[in-house]
């Protein structure tokens, strides 16, 4: 007699069918249960930043949703955006883009390349870093958000708005004198004054 070596199951084991193999092996791969909502929840994502703008000191970005057609494009703010690469592509490639200009209408120039290049870096130093001495402040704005003077400078018929701040500390003379010129006083009638009027 040869004893055979598959052990018999025990009666305190639950016995397993292949019916319950299946069923264990289904719910294993059918993923855990997700409300319906959350599955009809889409995620839009950015396909291509097209355009920037500035509305009142916010910067927004025309953006290309993928999977939907052009009539869907919308501007976003930039604070609530995830895509720091194609922001930074789309401003690279616009950065090239304007540089590319600019070399194209140079180069056709000849000598006179020179004289708007060193007109082009005047233009480009604004306020105090054009390293000239202020004259006067013509007026004063706060349309940014910060308080701007702007700035007279001397031996220049050019204007430039400059940070008050930045005035307080280079120039705090020229400063007090464009508010002495606006102060107001406004008198009122003395004790006896007011007696004589009374008479």
């Amino acid at each position: 007699m040869s004893m055979s070596q598959t052990p018999e199951p025990s009666n305190d084991a639950p016995a397993v069918t292949e019916e319950a193999k299946v069923t264990s092996v289904e719910k294993e791969k059918k993923p855990d249960d997700v409300p319906e909502e959350e599955e009809e929840e889409e995620e839009y994502v950015v396909e291509k930043v097209l355009n920037r703008r500035v509305v009142k000191g916010r910067v927004e970005y025309l953006l290309k949703w993928k999977g939907f057609s052009e009539e869907d494009n919308t501007w976003e703010p930039e604070e609530n955006l995830d895509c720091p690469d194609l922001i930074a592509e789309y401003l690279q490639t616009h950065k090239t883009a304007h540089e590319g200009k600019r070399k194209a209408a140079g180069e056709a120039d000849g000598d006179e390349n020179k004289s708007k290049k060193k007109k082009e870096d005047n233009e480009k130093l604004r306020g105090f870093a054009r390293g000239l001495e202020p004259e006067r402040i013509i007026g004063a704005t706060d349309s940014t958000g910060e308080l701007m003077f702007l700035m007279k400078w001397k031996n220049s018929d050019e204007a430039d708005l400059v940070p008050a701040k930045e005035a307080n500390v280079k120039c705090p003379q020229v400063v007090i004198s464009f508010y002495e010129e606006r102060l107001t006083w406004h008198s009122y009638p003395s004790e006896d004054e007011k007696k004589d009027d009374k008479n």
